[in-house]
């Protein structure tokens, strides 16, 4: 009773604020600029059709299978990416206005009035559409690998070089399916990594609907092998499945919890900590550790530093923020992590990589910001 509670308020809220944003652009584009009748109605119906496919888009995704429900999705979260894109624009337009109504304070012809809404909201449309377009080609590109390389002084003398192929956030579901893992499976095997690792947000579905397309990532390869942790949407996609069917394809859970593996004659030990969304618990992970072995730490949020700061890690991998992925909204992501995307220095010596993510959430598209597989080198200073 208490989960339909939750998706109700969820589907409630999602339709106040998504219904807000329809009404701003519908007042702002369609009715301020007095468009003549017939594009003024063929706009309006144009605006509340897509908001029904919006709002349709979310109890598809999870009631329907992937595939069903793949081409209504990936066009209404296409829109969603552009009715923000659209918003921030019509905001600055909206600002632009009244700043130079306030600079001019004199009345001006209401024919030149009319003239400037309609050039505007124009301009705002032609802009928001060239930005729409790139945003989506960089979303679908093929994907890029980021070298980084992360020097600490606090490695021994004689440590190898650790290679780790970091992927996160990659969101198979409804639009990312078996053809992107696979492509991603064979990118990673091309690194010669030593560990991968997969720093959660893996999935958006249940195991049934997307197990074939996850079954690439048994053929990943490196010496010390791969290691995940769970993201946010693993424990609203059934976390347990998932953990029990990951670990029949070769890759290990770690849940507040660590290992101690051996890099050519050094120990090094590798922890993961749950997600906020569980109970992460980092003094229980490292309890009982040499504090003389490196420690490597997978934590999904940035903000996990608040947890795993103070506890002798010499790195830290996440993702989380998707690097913000449509501009400006990496400056929203800010105001709750520490971290939006590459490398940091914590003021405890700790080094936090943020990725930017291997997939998307939501619309096929990025501004601002790449998709990424992370080959992270950490070696001696």
């Amino acid at each position: 009773m208490r989960t339909w509670y939750s998706v109700l308020f969820f589907f409630l809220m999602m339709s106040t604020v998504l219904g807000g944003v329809h009404y701003y652009l519908w007042r702002e584009l369609i009715r301020a600029p007095r468009w003549t009748p017939r594009p003024r109605r063929a706009l309006t119906a144009g605006l509340v059709l897509l908001f029904a496919l919006l709002m349709g888009s979310f109890p598809a995704y999870r009631l329907l299978r992937p595939e069903v429900a793949a081409p209504l999705v990936f066009v209404s979260f296409t829109w969603l990416g552009i009715m923000f894109l659209l918003f921030v624009a019509t905001l600055a337009r909206h600002g632009l206005h009244h700043a130079a109504g306030r600079v001019s304070r004199v009345n001006v012809d209401p024919g030149r009035r009319l003239f400037l809404q309609r050039t505007s909201a124009l301009g705002v449309g032609v802009l928001t559409t060239g930005a729409s377009a790139v945003s989506i080609q960089k979303a679908l590109d093929s994907l890029h690998v980021r070298e980084v390389d992360v020097r600490h002084e606090k490695l021994a003398a004689g440590w190898a070089p650790l290679r780790i192929a970091l992927v996160t956030d990659i969101h198979v579901g409804a639009t990312i399916g078996r053809e992107f893992v696979t492509a991603m499976v064979e990118r990673i095997n091309t690194l010669d990594a030593d560990l991968v690792a997969i720093t959660g947000d893996l999935v958006d579905g249940s195991v049934p609907d997307l197990a074939p397309h996850v079954a690439p990532l048994a053929g990943l390869r490196s010496r010390h092998g791969t290691f995940f942790v769970p993201g946010n949407h693993e424990y609203y996609s059934g976390l347990d499945a998932w953990l029990a069917h990951l670990g029949s394809l070769g890759i290990r859970t770690l849940r507040n919890e660590r290992v101690t593996l051996d890099h050519h004659g050094h120990a090094f030990d590798v922890a993961g900590i749950d997600d906020p969304t569980g109970n992460p618990d980092m003094p229980r992970t490292v309890a009982g550790r040499n504090p003389e072995t490196p420690l490597l730490v997978l934590a999904h949020q940035p903000r996990a530093v608040r947890h795993t700061a103070g506890h002798g890690g010499l790195l830290q991998l996440s993702g989380h923020t998707h690097g913000g992925q449509i501009w400006p909204f990496n400056f929203l992501v800010r105001i709750v992590q520490p971290y939006v995307e590459g490398l940091h220095r914590h003021n405890d010596g700790m080094f936090v990589y943020v990725s930017p993510g291997t997939g998307y959430w939501g619309p096929a598209m990025r501004l601002g910001t790449k998709a990424e597989i992370t080959a992270v080198t950490l070696a001696r200073a």
